[in-house]
């Protein structure tokens, strides 16, 4: 009989962490890379609680004690989400960063008591924090060989035995070997042997592969070494290993199995090991030093290289962004004649977006979940539509849709908020969407130093949502791969203070919005590239950002008396960008609503 109930489930797992002799355990949501977005068969925090967000984590004890005894933490994105999906009976809702698993348990763990982890699951800096946590309170972190969680889920998938590919040098622009050498000069500089590669974007990058492993993200299960004189070692599952991989490594990348991978990284005694403590598991660093191993902490060297995209890689990106602003028009014009008839819902909106982007013949998969929220539903940042919270996109209310698609060529990630009609708009929230919007333009016009992060850029975006009280509680900026993740390091735009300055060939996300719980959602979101710009006079070198994204943004919603001069004229320039790009790819009432959508302002 399979545990259906999320209480069940608990209840199963409390008894399986008593029969190890264990009085506590933590869950990430995490697989062995560090993953944001991981394969079905690591979703054990979902399977537990419920929770469908990505990034979020749980704590529990065996004895209930004070409240329920478990927690589940999430940060502001969720808020909302947490609390519709995981049973507030069952776990305590808790808000990162106020508080943390390791603060969570020198409140709960009592003296001699064991509390479990998985260290396949769990950065280095993350096991300190919890074993000083436990053991400031007289208790015992124990690694478990076997995830309990494992043990209970009785349906747990397989990990995907997809087959890992080629990605072309046309694409990638380097070829691997050339990445693998310059990997090499930097273990070289850095005085080590080898480093281990963790990160799966990170692999499928060096290695120019991919694969369909992690739902939405075109990444292979395996992990690398790389070492001092250019060759490699790639783990991987033998069934996953495609027919032309071996030829496309060349014989410089010794190919073994995934499951060798822990006993290999006995083999580096009194050599010198490389190891990002952010991107690799507590198991790989106490594999190496058991080995006898010097382990040194640095960045993985694949992700700056990684982020700075290259001409091949932008002008791919420009290609997919062109197709995608075509589809994602078709899209909104179907919305704009369909919606106000009160016949489209979440679900109907989510499928007939993925359709037209399939109609461009050469979409490989979403790039994440479409997040496609009406009403009140589009207040939750990151909501997940499900047959259960699907609701029917009213007259007269406003709809979020935050989506992307995979191509050979790119990845894209595209907000827009549109007002259902047939009525216009209520003032309140025809100000609040033009805020958004001057936020947005502020930050695409901006010029900054070289050497600026994006922490320093993130006001530009908020100042005039503060301006009237109000903030959103999500970063503003995130990088993109380059067919691989939606979400890329190590740039960043937020109130976090990444010390990551922002460099040319990285791609960013632009993305204010405002949330009002219990009635809607807004946020405007295009991809950018930084680039360097040439001004008179300059003494320092100065950069700012390239639109790469051009879809109409709704009219409906601006308020344009709010708009200055050079904020109207930002509008219009954009909109005939975005009619030069889509009209040539559309036709027919699709074309007309294009041309009516990117008229210039009146």
């Amino acid at each position: 009989m399979l545990m259906q109930t999320h209480e069940a489930r608990l209840s199963a797992l409390r008894e399986e962490l008593k029969r190890r002799g264990l009085d506590g355990f933590i869950v990430p949501l995490c697989d062995e890379h560090m993953s944001e977005y991981v394969g079905a068969y690591a979703q054990r925090l979902g399977w537990l609680t419920g929770f469908g967000g990505s990034a979020g984590s749980a704590a529990l004890m065996t004895e209930k004690g004070s409240g329920n005894g478990a927690a589940i933490f999430v940060d502001g994105r969720y808020t909302l989400q947490v609390r519709e999906q995981v049973d507030g009976k069952l776990w305590d809702y808790e808000s990162v960063p106020e508080t943390s698993p390791a603060q969570w348990l020198t409140k709960n763990v009592k003296a001699g008591q064991k509390i479990g982890f998985d260290p396949w699951l769990h950065a280095f800096g993350q096991f300190e924090q919890l074993k000083k946590a436990v053991e400031k309170k007289g208790a015992e972190l124990v690694a478990v060989e076997e995830n309990p969680i494992d043990s209970v889920w009785q349906d747990q998938p397989e990990p995907s035995a997809a087959k890992a590919v080629p990605h072309p040098d046309e694409f990638a622009g380097e070829a691997s070997s050339s990445k693998r050498e310059a990997v090499a000069e930097w273990l070289n500089e850095n005085g080590a042997d080898a480093v281990v590669i963790t990160a799966l974007d990170s692999i499928a990058w060096l290695f120019n592969i991919r694969g369909s492993d992690v739902k939405r993200t075109p990444v292979a299960l395996s992990f690398a070494v790389v070492k001092k004189d250019g060759s490699a070692e790639l783990f991987i599952a033998p069934e996953k290993v495609s027919e032309d991989l071996p030829a496309h490594l060349g014989n410089r990348v010794s190919i073994r199995d995934r499951a060798d991978f822990e006993a290999a990284l006995g083999e580096y005694d009194g050599k010198t090991v490389a190891v990002d403590p952010t991107r690799a598991v507590a198991a790989i660093f106490v594999a190496l030093l058991a080995g006898g191993a010097r382990v040194i902490k640095a960045t993985d060297p694949v992700v700056l290289p990684k982020a700075c995209k290259n001409t091949a890689e932008v002008e791919g990106h420009k290609a997919a962004q062109h197709r995608d602003a075509a589809a994602v028009s078709s899209f909104l014009h179907w919305l704009s004649e369909t919606a106000p008839k009160g016949e489209v819902t979440e679900l109907s909106a989510a499928a007939k977006l993925q359709g037209c982007r399939e109609d461009t013949g050469v979409l490989k998969d979403l790039s994440f979940d479409t997040i496609s929220g009406a009403g009140p539903n589009g207040a939750s940042p990151h909501y997940s539509v499900n047959e259960d919270s699907n609701r029917t996109l009213a007259p007269n209310s406003v709809y979020l849709v935050d989506s992307g698609g995979q191509y050979s060529d790119g990845t894209t990630d595209i907000t827009r908020t549109v007002w259902v009609g047939p009525d216009e708009a209520p003032q309140s929230i025809k100000d609040r969407y033009t805020r958004v919007l001057k936020g947005h333009i502020a930050l695409d016009r901006a010029l900054f130093p070289k050497g600026t992060t994006g922490h320093q850029l993130d006001a530009f975006a908020r100042q005039f949502l503060w301006q009237a009280g109000v903030d959103y509680a999500h970063g503003t900026g995130h990088g993109v791969g380059s067919f691989l993740g939606v979400h890329e390091g190590p740039q960043n735009i937020s109130t976090r203070a990444v010390p990551q300055p922002l460099m040319p060939g990285m791609i960013c996300s632009n993305e204010p919005g405002y949330y009002k719980a219990g009635e809607y959602g807004i946020r405007i979101e295009n991809l950018v590239l930084v680039e360097t710009r040439e001004i008179e006079g300059a003494e320092r070198e100065v950069m700012g950002f390239t639109t790469l994204t051009h879809v109409p943004i709704d009219r409906a919603l601006i308020d344009v008396s709010m708009l200055t001069d050079d904020e109207r004229a930002w509008m219009d320039a954009y909109h005939a960008r975005c009619r030069e790009i889509i009209a040539p790819q559309v036709s027919g009432d699709t074309l007309g609503w294009v041309e009516a959508q990117t008229a210039p302002l009146s």
